[in-house]
């Protein structure tokens, strides 16, 4: 009986320790998931960007730009209540680097066309060397020409 007690309580006793252990596991992720995020928030000014301009309002973040990404991302959000968002977010969009270098999409995930909200992560090839600044510019959307949204490293 003595030994059974012995056992249930190493037992209990590693239990509670994996759970401790994965519990670190946890925060050690969300720590790299948020340190990689505060990198790409110092390495540009202004993070988030907003236009509100004609009927649509668009909203872009940064998400990776950092010089040894093979991608660029960015977070997009556009809103109305008037008027359907039915542009093709893959045509409509450039990033522009200080050298006026023109880079196009390379995917679009997120909402589809219509409807009055939509967001979702834009991805561009990363340019091969980071340049000092650099702009997402994103063309008649809500009647507007062109929304340009413009950061320095």
């Amino acid at each position: 009986m003595k030994n059974a007690a012995i056992i249930i309580t190493i037992v209990a006793l590693l239990a509670f320790l994996g759970v401790k252990a994965k519990d670190s596991i946890s925060v050690n992720v969300g720590q790299r998931s948020a340190k990689v995020q505060e990198e790409t928030a110092r390495e540009t000014n202004n993070i988030t960007e907003e236009n509100n301009e004609g009927d649509v309002s668009v909203t872009v973040t940064p998400m990776d730009v950092r010089q040894d990404a093979t991608n660029w991302t960015f977070d997009v959000s556009l809103n109305t209540h008037s008027v359907e968002i039915n542009e093709d977010l893959m045509a409509v969009s450039e990033l522009i680097d200080e050298q006026g270098r023109i880079y196009k999409p390379v995917s679009w995930e997120g909402s589809p066309p219509g409807g009055h909200h939509r967001s979702g992560v834009l991805k561009f090839s990363a340019p091969p060397t980071t340049p000092g600044s650099y702009e997402l510019v994103i063309k008649q959307v809500g009647g507007v020409e062109e929304r340009r949204f413009k950061w320095t490293f």
